[in-house]
């Protein structure tokens, strides 16, 4: 039987659907407790050692321990983390471990211990090229699994301004920059409306891996990656840093108020030992949503060129 022209648009139009949505594949009719299975395959009694690769497959369909015993470890092991100094270990329980190259990364379960070696790893980052580093192979954020790229920043580390966004979408995901999509041309209008462009700002966001069909971060995913974040501003040492949306400023500034209040009012935000002039105000994406709220941003675009004019 062959498809009509209509059948035909509606099929495109449904892929085109997914494809928006982040749904790069179809793995399966039914879904798979893969924590489940890990669990499961995790309790082999002591005195039997670790089960072996035929073990494995049947325990973990699809899984690669025939081909690589270590990889066969890190999914058998759920306490395993990444650390970028040091070779997997599937007996280490204290820090984020490294996993061979090509073998990928297993998910991990976002837990204090996670958050705490993301906050160790950042803290050691002595310079911006090390942050991005540690954050390429930091593999305690699940969102890495599904992120093609990470987006790490764009524009002049030198600049005195800073933006902060909550978490990139699918044309950032794709290029690796933040802000590049409809609603970063929208940020390059408006930062040209005062005189700027990227090159007189750097541009970041708390999460730096997409989140899949652009949901919002879960709180845990934020905290995971939070730590990243402040060493970043501390690092670029910006005198005005911008938050675009509530996410970024309650994040950051652990304020529980939305954008309506938070916009347009200066506060300061703490870093390496100084206080930065800090402001909110809506994220571009909104702006193109809600056109009519964009004169409420042009005051806070003003406000900010005269801070740093002052």
């Amino acid at each position: 039987m062959q498809n009509t022209p209509t059948d035909q648009r509606q099929i495109e139009a449904l892929l085109d659907f997914f494809t928006s949505a982040g749904v790069d594949c179809f793995l399966g009719d039914e879904q798979v407790d893969w924590f489940a299975r890990t669990r499961e395959a995790a309790r082999v009694q002591p005195d039997q050692g670790r089960p072996g690769p035929q073990q494995v497959s049947q325990i973990l369909p699809g899984s690669s321990a025939g081909r690589d015993g270590n990889r066969s470890q890190a999914r058998l092991d759920p306490q395993a983390r990444l650390d970028p100094q040091t070779q997997f270990d599937p007996r280490a329980q204290s820090a984020p471990q490294a996993r061979a190259p090509g073998t990928g990364p297993a998910a991990v379960l976002p837990d204090g211990e996670v958050i705490a070696a993301a906050r160790d790893l950042a803290a050691r980052a002595s310079s911006l090229a090390e942050l991005q580093a540690c954050l390429e192979t930091f593999d305690g954020c699940n969102l890495k699994l599904t992120a093609k790229k990470l987006v790490f920043a764009d524009g002049n580390p030198q600049a005195r301004l800073m933006f902060v966004g909550e978490a990139p979408g699918r044309d950032e995901d794709l290029q690796g920059k933040p802000f590049v999509g409809r609603s970063g041309q929208l940020l390059d209008r408006m930062l040209a409306a005062i005189g700027l462009d990227r090159s007189s700002a750097y541009i970041a966001n708390v999460v730096p891996w997409r989140p899949p069909g652009n949901r919002t971060p879960t709180p845990q995913e934020t905290e995971i990656c939070k730590p990243f974040i402040v060493r970043q501003i501390e690092l670029v040492k910006p005198d005005v840093l911008v938050f675009l949306g509530a996410a970024s400023a309650k994040t950051l500034l652990n304020e529980k108020d939305g954008i309506r209040k938070l916009r347009g009012r200066w506060m300061t935000y703490p870093a390496g030992g100084r206080e930065i002039a800090a402001i909110a105000t809506y994220h571009p994406a909104y702006l193109l949503r809600s056109p009519l709220e964009k004169r409420l941003s042009w005051r806070d675009f003003l406000a900010i060129g005269q801070k740093l004019s002052g």
